[in-house]
């Protein structure tokens, strides 16, 4: 899959939603790659408290509901065509599911892709504590 068609997919899961009191879902979609080629996709769910999440999430729950635990590439993409680079959480999550995807393409513009360990330089390691 181009990174193209994988920001075109995470596009089209973008479907907004209220939800009550202002809160959001399916407002930025996700979509990842294994390292065993199968494809695996989240959205967002905006809500307060720390219960929401990402759409990286969503789709890394699906990866490791499948059984995998390896991203080869993933993208997070919002309604208008916006791709973001993970946040924070995002990072960490990725690399605590796994410590090889530091080495995940993590594409954060439509022309520009990074290793998550150029995003993620000091990744949190309880053998360093």
């Amino acid at each position: 899959m181009t990174d193209e068609e994988l920001i075109e997919k995470a596009k089209s899961l973008v479907k907004p939603r209220k939800l009550r009191h202002g809160l959001t879902a399916a407002d930025c979609g996700s979509v990842l790659v294994t390292d065993q080629g199968n494809v695996y996709s989240g959205v967002s769910i905006d809500t307060t408290s720390g219960m929401g999440f990402c759409s990286e999430h969503g789709a890394i729950a699906a990866m490791v509901t499948g059984g995998e635990y390896k991203i080869k590439k993933i993208v997070a993409v919002l309604e208008d065509g916006i791709v973001l680079p993970p946040c924070g959480r995002c990072r960490e999550f990725m690399y605590q599911i796994d410590e090889d995807n530091l080495d995940t393409d993590v594409i954060i513009k439509k022309d520009k892709i990074v290793k998550l360990r150029e995003l993620l330089p000091y990744p949190w390691d309880a053998e360093d504590n």
